[in-house]
C-alpha cells in the first residue's frame, strides 16, 4: 500500500496483528528501550566508518538514531510498505537521508550480496519470524568476516507456565525463546565469540523508549490509538483482553542482547 499509513480498516481486515497495529500507530518498539539499542551498538563496534544493516526496521527510530549520533551509513528494511515509507519521511525530518536508505524485504530473503555490510543488527525481529534459522543464516550471510551480527531478543529468563506462553502468544503474536536456544542458533549459523547479556524488563529503560521519538510523532502514535479505540469496538476489546497479563509475568519474560563475530 503507497500510502504513509495503514487505514483502520486494512488494520481490522488483518486481524489485528501486533505488527499492523504497530504500523498503523506509526511505532516501533522493544523491550530495553534506547539504553538496548545504544549497549546494542556499542557491542557491535558501530561508528561513523560502519556500514549497518538493520533488519525489520519499522519506522526507522534505530537507523535514524545510529546516522545523527554515530555518523554511520545505514540500510533499514521491513517487510511492511507502510513502515518503510514512514522511515523514509522520519530520515528526511531528521536530516539523515544522505545516510539512511530504506527498502521492502524480508529477513529470510535479504537482496543483498555477500559479505556486503560490517554489522547486522535486529530489534525484537527475529522472534516474530517463523523460520527463524533461515533469518540467521541471511544475517551472516550478508556480513563481512569479521564483523559482527547482533540482536535484541525477548526471552525466557526461566521456565514460564503454559499461561504465560499462551499470553505471550496472544498478546504479542511471539513465542520467545530462552537464551541457550538462542546462542545455539547463532553459533549454528557460523557466528562465534558470542556475547549473551541477559535483563528483566525495568520500568525506567522501557520509558527510554519515548526518548526516540519526537513531540509530533507521540502526539500523532496517541491520537491516531485514541481514534481507533473510540470507533472500534473490536479494538477496545482487543486492549481489554491484553489487560490481564499473568501474575509475575516479567520475573520470566525479559530480553537478550547477543552479538557474534561472523
Amino acid at each position: 500500500m503507497s500510502r504513509e499509513h495503514l487505514s483502520q480498516e486494512d488494520v481490522l481486515e488483518c486481524g489485528l496483528r501486533y505488527f499492523d497495529l504497530q504500523a498503523y500507530v506509526g511505532t516501533t518498539k522493544h523491550m530495553g528501550g534506547l539504553a538496548a539499542t545504544k549497549e546494542l551498538a556499542a557491542l557491535c563496534h558501530i561508528d561513523r566508518d560502519t556500514h549497518v544493516l538493520d533488519i525489520g526496521c519499522g519506522v526507522g527510530a534505530t537507523p535514524c538514531y545510529l546516522a545523527r549520533t554515530h555518523g554511520s551509513c545505514l540500510v533499514g528494511i521491513d517487510v511492511h510498505e507502510s513502515m518503510v515509507e514512514q522511515a523514509r519521511d522520519r530520515a528526511g525530518r531528521e536530516g539523515v537521508e544522505a545516510l539512511v536508505q530504506f527498502r521492502i524485504a524480508d529477513a529470510c530473503h535479504l537482496p543483498f550480496e555477500d559479505a556486503r555490510f560490517d554489522v547486522v543488527v535486529g530489534e525484537s525481529v527475529v522472534s516474530f519470524v517463523e523460520d527463524k534459522d533461515r533469518a540467521l543464516d541471511e544475517a551472516v550471510r550478508v556480513t563481512e568476516p569479521g564483523g559482527y551480527v547482533g540482536f535484541n531478543e525477548e526471552v525466557w529468563l526461566k521456565a514460564p507456565s503454559r499461561r504465560m506462553i499462551e499470553f505471550a502468544k496472544r498478546a504479542w503474536d511471539v513465542a520467545p525463546l530462552n537464551s541457550a536456544q538462542w546462542t545455539t542458533m547463532l553459533t549454528d549459523a557460523g557466528l562465534h565469540d558470542v556475547v549473551v547479556r541477559r535483563y528483566r524488563a525495568k520500568a525506567r529503560r522501557e520509558a527510554s523508549q519515548i526518548t526516540r521519538y519526537r513531540v509530533r510523532d507521540l502526539v500523532s502514535m496517541m491520537c491516531r490509538t485514541l481514534r481507533f479505540y473510540v470507533k472500534h469496538p473490536t479494538f477496545r476489546e482487543y486492549l481489554t483482553e491484553r489487560r490481564h497479563v499473568p501474575d509475575g509475568l516479567f520475573d520470566y519474560l525479559g530480553y537478550a542482547i547477543f552479538v557474534g563475530r561472523r
